[in-house]
Parts: structure tokens; C-alpha cells; sequence
């Protein structure tokens, strides 16, 4: 018996190293996400490529950092800033994503799902309305939950930076389009977006981009309720994650 032992862990030593090199490299070396790539040394913020599921190449848009921020490396899951993409859309272009990472984009409920599922990450969303005035609001905790069960969003630990609480309403709820209502109230289609509806919204980011128009359509355009209220719709919304430290 002590020489199987002895010849077992021979034959250990001799072939680990082999099967340890053998092993997928993208379990090593492949970003999920932006803070992965920051800290592989990138420091400049830009459109990088990440692995959300390990072995699909997803391209996104990262915030590598701010005089604010103690851990830089924000991955951007969402953007408006001029009204160059058409956000009103079906379901499977919000499962999957769309628009243009240099500018405005979605970034995908299965991205967001694959990304969340794995690790502990917290949101923050920005804000500018067109006097130049900005506001942020930060929460500890977000994650989307698998499509079989409507990708759920569960967000909490709001921290007060400016825009008030608009998102935390939103929590528990599962993410509605016009296609694919899953509200009792039709939300996606009276508001003209897609986003986790209640009974309806106080955060719209996905609404109709409004431009200056604000006094003039009520609660369908990118509006933020506790900043701006439901008339005013903004000229740029950011959502974006990064792991918790």
C-alpha cells in the first residue's frame, strides 16, 4: 500500500504541471469585466472587449476612473447622450443588446445576467440635464436575474449623490417591452421603453430621448423622477457597474 501512495503522487508531480497548462486559457485571462482590464494596467477610458459568459467576446464601453472613484474600471451597461439610437425595441435586442459603444448603447439582459451571477456588483447612474447641471445616484447592490424568470433586477443600499432615489421602486420587478409586457399595466408600451416597470416607473432611462422639449410629454421620455420630474427628459443618462470591493 505505502508503494501505490508513493507511486500516485510520482505520477501527481510528473503530470499536474501538464494538465494545468493544458487547461482553457480563458479561465485565466479573460475580462469579465472593466475593472478586470484596469487592473491589467489599462488606465484610459474607451471600448475594450470582455467575456461575460467566458468565452463570448462582448464590446463595451469603460470608465477607467475618476478623481472620485477609490476603484476605478466602471463597465457601462447603459448610455443616452444625443438621441442617435432608437431605445423603444423588442425583447430579444434587449436580451441581447444594441447600439453603438462609442455612443449610445444597451448593453444586454443576458450580459448583465451572466456578468451578475458571478460576482457582487454595485450601480451607479449619471446624470445631466441640459443647463449643464449633473446629479448621480449610487446603489451597493445590483443584479439581473436569468431570462427563464423575466431578468429580475434586485438593487438596494441607495447612497444619496444628487438624484435622488428613482431606480429603488424598480426593484424585484421583471423587464418589460412592448413585445413582451410583463407588468399587469403595459408600461413598455405607454411609455415607449423597455425597462423593469412597476405600476409604471419614476426612472425612465430608456424612454424617448426629448431633447430641450421638456414641459411638453409626460413620463414617455429619459426621465429621472426625483431629479427632474416626468416632463423634463434628460440629455444624457450612464448606467454602469463595477465588482464591490
Amino acid at each position: 500500500m505505502r508503494a501505490f501512495i508513493i507511486m500516485t503522487c510520482c505520477l501527481l508531480a510528473l503530470f499536474l504541471p501538464v494538465l494545468i497548462a493544458a487547461a482553457p486559457a480563458y479561465v485565466r485571462i479573460l475580462p469579465q469585466d472593466c475593472q478586470e482590464i484596469y487592473r491589467s494596467g489599462v488606465n484610459r477610458s474607451g471600448v475594450y472587449t470582455i467575456y461575460p459568459s467566458d468565452t463570448t467576446p462582448v464590446e463595451v464601453y469603460c470608465e477607467m476612473g475618476c478623481a472620485e472613484d477609490s476603484s476605478p474600471g466602471w463597465t457601462v451597461i447603459q448610455r443616452r447622450i444625443d438621441g442617435s439610437v432608437n431605445f423603444y425595441r423588442r425583447w430579444n435586442q434587449y436580451r441581447n443588446g444594441f447600439g453603438n459603444k462609442s455612443g449610445e448603447y444597451w448593453l444586454g439582459l443576458e450580459n448583465l445576467y451572466m456578468m451578475t451571477h458571478n460576482k457582487l456588483y454595485e450601480l451607479k447612474v449619471d446624470l445631466e440635464d441640459f443647463d449643464g447641471l449633473t446629479a448621480s445616484a449610487l446603489y451597493t447592490t445590483f443584479s439581473v436575474g436569468p431570462e427563464m424568470n423575466g431578468y429580475v433586477l434586485q438593487v438596494g443600499g441607495f447612497v444619496e449623490k444628487g438624484a435622488g432615489d428613482a431606480l429603488s421602486y424598480h426593484s424585484g420587478q421583471r423587464f418589460s417591452t412592448f413585445d413582451n409586457e410583463q407588468n399587469p399595466y403595459g408600461c413598455a408600451t405607454l411609455y415607449l421603453g423597455g425597462f423593469w416597470y412597476y405600476a409604471c416607473h419614476t426612472a425612465n432611462p430608456n424612454g424617448l430621448y426629448l431633447g430641450r422639449l421638456d414641459g411638453t410629454y409626460f413620463a414617455i421620455g429619459n426621465v429621472w423622477y426625483q431629479w427632474r420630474g416626468y416632463y423634463y427628459g434628460l440629455k444624457s443618462i450612464t448606467m454602469k457597474i463595477r465588482p464591490v470591493s
